[in-house]
C-alpha cells in the first residue's frame, strides 16, 4: 500500500504502521511530498514520525481515528464503503426540502445507525435532504461538530466512515439525499497536528480563531489542494449528494481566483463526470448575491446560501424580539418579512446599527432564481446560540409555529427544518462540548457565561457546556410527535411538504413575480407565487383580508377558515395561517 504525506518543512518523515517502523523518501516530482509502500489491510494502525519525534502523529488525510483525533489512523478499505454506481437520490436543489440534523442528539444513542432507523419519519415527512451536522473527529464523544480537526475522517463516537456510508445507503434507499456540513474557516482548539506537517495555517490573517487557514501565504497550493481533496471526497468516495460550506465568510483568501471559485469548478466536474446534481451551499454574513452567482457572471458559483435575513424578520414578527442584531428588523418586523420574501436580502446597502455601518448588496431579481437562497425560521445557529437554547415552541402559541412553517415551506426560498421542529418539539438544543483537556473545559465553561452576563444572565442560569446532562437535555424526544398537539403539528407540516411538491407556483424560482401585501399595525401578511395566495395572521384577533375578487378557495389552513366571500374578503382567525389556490 502507498503511504504519502505533505510535510514540507521536515528532514525525515517515517510511518510508524502496526507496531513497524518504514522509513520515507521525498517524492521526486512533487515538492514536500513524502511516500513510501508498506504492507497494510483495512483497520491497519499507522501514524507519521516527524523529524526526531518519538511519538507518531495521525495522517492529515487519514479517513478513520478509532482513538480520536490524537491517536492513531486506521487504513480505510474505500472500495468496500463505496456505494454502487448510479446510487443516489439525485434530486436537484431548486425542488429541495431540507432537514438539518445533528448525529449526536437526533437519537439518545447518538449514532448514524440510529439515526439512519428514523429515517423512515422523514420520508414520510416529505423531505428531500438531510442536511448533517458536521462529522469529522472532534475531542471528546458529544459535541456540534465545529471544533473537527480532521477534515478527511469520521467521528467514530457516530460510527466512523463505515456508518456515515451505511447512513447514506440508508438514506438513498428511502429516497432521500444527503448533504454534509463542512468546516474550512478553522480547525478545533484540541487535536490539531496539521501545523506539525507544514504551513496549513498562517498569521497573514487572523481570525476569531486565531490565526487563518492559509489559503493565500506561501504554501496555499497543497493547503487548498488538501482541502479540495477532502470536500470531493464526501461526494465521490460516500455519495453525497451536497455540501454545506460554513461561514465562508471567514475564510481569509485574497488571491485573484479564490478558493470558493476552485471548490464550486471542482464539484461542477464531478457533476458532469457522474451525471448527478451535486450543489454546495454557503453560510455568509455578507447579503452578497455574488456568493451564488456563476462564475461565468462574475460571482464564486455557490450553488444557494443561507438567507439569516429572512429568519431574522421572521424572528421578530413572530416573537417581538429586537437585542442585537434584531434590533433593525424589529423596527417594522412585517414590512422586513416582506423585503425578504421579495428582494432576498433585507441587508441590500442598507444602514445595520448592529454592525455600525451600512451591509449588504442589492439582489437582481430578474436573473437571480430564488433557489439561490435557502429559508427557514430555526436553525442550530439560531437555537443553539441563545442563552438557553430554547426553540420557537418554547415560547410561540401553536399557531404563530403553524405560521412559521407556512411562511417557510411556501415561500420563495429552498426550505430547511431544523430537527424536531415538524412537531414543535419541546426540547431545547443547548450548546455543548465534552473538551477532555480540563483547562479549555473551563475557558469555554466561563466564555459562555462572559458571554451572556454581557445580557444580563446570572451564571448559574447558563447550562454548563461540559455538563452531560446539556447534551441529554438536547436529544429529541421520539414520543413527542406521537402526542395529540405535537402531532396536529407535524400533519402541518406534512399538508405543507405536500403542497410544495404538487404545486409547481410553489417552487417558481422567479423571486420578481412574488407579490407581497401586509398590515404592520395589525399583524397580517400575504403573498401571491403564481395562482397560490398564502395569508398569515401574527396577531392575537381576527382579521379580514380583503384580497379581491379571484376565485381562489382555501387549499389548507390550520384552523376551521372559510372560503373568500363573493367580494373576496378573507375572514382569518388569531394566529393562523392559510394557503388558497384555484
Amino acid at each position: 500500500m502507498q503511504f504519502e504525506v505533505w510535510a514540507p518543512l521536515r528532514d525525515r518523515v517515517a510511518v510508524r504502521l502496526d507496531g513497524a517502523t518504514y522509513e520515507m523518501g521525498r517524492d521526486p516530482d512533487r515538492d514536500g511530498w513524502w511516500t513510501v509502500r508498506a504492507p497494510a489491510r483495512d483497520g491497519s494502525r499507522y501514524g507519521f514520525l516527524l523529524d526526531d519525534d518519538p511519538v507518531p502523529r495521525p495522517d492529515p488525510r487519514g479517513r478513520r481515528l478509532p482513538d480520536g483525533p490524537d491517536g492513531l489512523s486506521a487504513v480505510v478499505d474505500l472500495d468496500a464503503l463505496a456505494p454502487p454506481p448510479g446510487v443516489g437520490a439525485g434530486r436537484p436543489l431548486q425542488d429541495a426540502v431540507l432537514y438539518e440534523l445533528h448525529i449526536g442528539t437526533f437519537t439518545p444513542e447518538g449514532t448514524f445507525d440510529a439515526a439512519a432507523a428514523r429515517l423512515g419519519h422523514l420520508a414520510s415527512l416529505g423531505v428531500t435532504h438531510v442536511e448533517l451536522m458536521p462529522v469529522c473527529p472532534f475531542s471528546g464523544r458529544h459535541g456540534w461538530g465545529y471544533d473537527g480537526v480532521a477534515p478527511w475522517a469520521v467521528h467514530e463516537p457516530y460510527g466512523g466512515p463505515a456508518g456515515l456510508a451505511r447512513f447514506t445507503a440508508a438514506a438513498h434507499a428511502a429516497g432521500l439525499g444527503v448533504v454534509l456540513d463542512v468546516v474550512h474557516n478553522h480547525l478545533g482548539p484540541s487535536g490539531n497536528h496539521l501545523p506539525a506537517f507544514g504551513p496549513y495555517f498562517t498569521d497573514t490573517h487572523h481570525t476569531p480563531w486565531g490565526s487563518a487557514v492559509n489559503l493565500d501565504a506561501p504554501g496555499s497550493d497543497e493547503v487548498r489542494a488538501y482541502l479540495l481533496g477532502s470536500a470531493l471526497s464526501w461526494l465521490r468516495d460516500f455519495g453525497l449528494d451536497g455540501l454545506r460550506l460554513d461561514a465562508v465568510h471567514a475564510l481569509a483568501d485574497e488571491r485573484a481566483l479564490t478558493f470558493l471559485e476552485e471548490l464550486s469548478a471542482a464539484v461542477d466536474a464531478l457533476a458532469a463526470e457522474t451525471g448527478r446534481p451535486l450543489f454546495l451551499i454557503a453560510e455568509s454574513d455578507r447579503c452578497d448575491p455574488r456568493t451564488t452567482t456563476p462564475r461565468a457572471a462574475g460571482g464564486l458559483g455557490l450553488h444557494a446560501q443561507w438567507n439569516d435575513d429572512f429568519h431574522h424578520a421572521l424572528h421578530c414578527a413572530l416573537t417581538g424580539e429586537s437585542q442585537g442584531y434584531y434590533a433593525d428588523f424589529a423596527q417594522a418586523p412585517t414590512a422586513a418579512l416582506a423585503k425578504t420574501l421579495t428582494r432576498g436580502f433585507f441587508h441590500d446597502g442598507t444602514w445595520s446599527s448592529f454592525r455600525g455601518r451600512t451591509h449588504g448588496r442589492p439582489v437582481d431579481r430578474r436573473r437571480t432564481p430564488a433557489h439561490r437562497f435557502l429559508g427557514y425560521s430555526q436553525t442550530h445557529d439560531q437555537i443553539g446560540n441563545r442563552a438557553l437554547g430554547d426553540r420557537l415552541s418554547a415560547s410561540l402559541s401553536p399557531g404563530l409555529l403553524a405560521c412559521a412553517a407556512a411562511l417557510t415551506l411556501t415561500g420563495p426560498f429552498v426550505p430547511m427544518l431544523f430537527m424536531g421542529e415538524e412537531w414543535g418539539a419541546r426540547t431545547p438544543w443547548q450548546y455543548f462540548t465534552d473538551h477532555p483537556d480540563p483547562e479549555l473545559a473551563e475557558a469555554v465553561r466561563t466564555g459562555r457565561r462572559r458571554e451572556f452576563a454581557e445580557h444580563g444572565w446570572k451564571a448559574e442560569e447558563i447550562p454548563d457546556p461540559q455538563d452531560p446532562a446539556t447534551r441529554d437535555r438536547s436529544c429529541l424526544d421520539w414520543s413527542e410527535p406521537g402526542q395529540e398537539g405535537h402531532a396536529r403539528l407535524l400533519d402541518w407540516y406534512r399538508t405543507l411538504v405536500a403542497l410544495r411538491r404538487t404545486h409547481p407556483d410553489l417552487r417558481d424560482p422567479d423571486l420578481a413575480a412574488v407579490r407581497v401585501a401586509y398590515d404592520e399595525e395589525r399583524r397580517w401578511l400575504t403573498f401571491r407565487r403564481g395562482d397560490v395566495r398564502v395569508a398569515v395572521n401574527l396577531s392575537p384577533r381576527p382579521v379580514t383580508i380583503a384580497l379581491g375578487r379571484n376565485g381562489v378557495r382555501v387549499l389548507a389552513s390550520w384552523a376551521p377558515v372559510d372560503h373568500p366571500d363573493p367580494a373576496g374578503r378573507l375572514h382569518l382567525p388569531p394566529e393562523s395561517p392559510v394557503i388558497l389556490g384555484p
